[in-house]
């Protein structure tokens, strides 16, 4: 597994290039895209953080005081924006209890410990959560999404059911425990899978991995 892996990654990184993902300024622009982004695209993402910039709220004091309903017309553009303004309370508050507002002392935290902590938040589960943890803190846990699963599953590396924490393993066990390493690797898959291993309409004889 560990040299398929390694493979897959070279192959990937031969066609595309480095990524360069999280696209953000800072670091609390990552979080919040983190609880954004759920079930939407990134073009919707975009739309709602130009608008919380638009109106200078992309600041966690600002968010912190804000009222729900007027987070969730800032984020109209990103879809399901009332559960994801009050998720972003959530975390919020979550953020001023234990950390204060501040980034630097969040990623002090030994990254087991705030995984928990993080989990434990209303409206994370654990793709916000490790995003949140590898793209934002640099803490080296890789993220799965509905990508990772679709291109592993088509190549036989797992099963079409296989949960979150066994896809995650595959990875933690078989790559060099390295935030980089994680960061390019992942969004390699999601460019993959958005341009070749497409839900519908794969172009699988033109895939970079093709006879993988």
């Amino acid at each position: 597994m560990r040299r398929k892996l390694q493979d897959i990654f070279r192959r990937l990184y031969s066609e595309f290039g480095p990524q360069h993902w999280w696209p953000a300024e800072d670091s609390f622009e990552v979080i919040i895209g983190a609880f954004l982004t759920q079930g939407t695209n990134w073009l919707n993402v975009e739309k709602a953080i130009a608008r919380l910039k638009e109106k200078k709220a992309l600041e966690p004091g600002k968010l912190f005081r804000m009222s729900s309903a007027k987070i969730s017309s800032l984020i109209k553009s990103s879809g399901y924006h009332n559960i994801k303004a009050a998720r972003i309370k959530e975390f919020l508050k979550f953020f001023f209890e234990i950390y204060q507002g501040d980034l630097g002392k969040m990623s002090k935290e030994k990254m087991r410990k705030l995984r928990k902590l993080l989990l434990s938040v209303k409206g994370i589960g654990p793709e916000t959560a490790d995003s949140i943890l590898l793209y934002a803190l640099n803490k080296p846990v890789f993220v799965v999404d509905a990508y990772t699963k679709r291109v592993f599953s088509r190549h036989g590396l797992i099963n079409d059911d296989a949960g979150y924490a066994h896809v995650q393993d595959i990875f933690m066990r078989n790559l060099k425990n390295n935030a980089k390493m994680f960061n390019e690797y992942h969004a390699l898959l999601v460019r993959l899978a958005k341009d070749y291993c497409r839900k519908l309409d794969p172009k699988c004889g033109i895939c970079p991995l093709h006879g993988q």
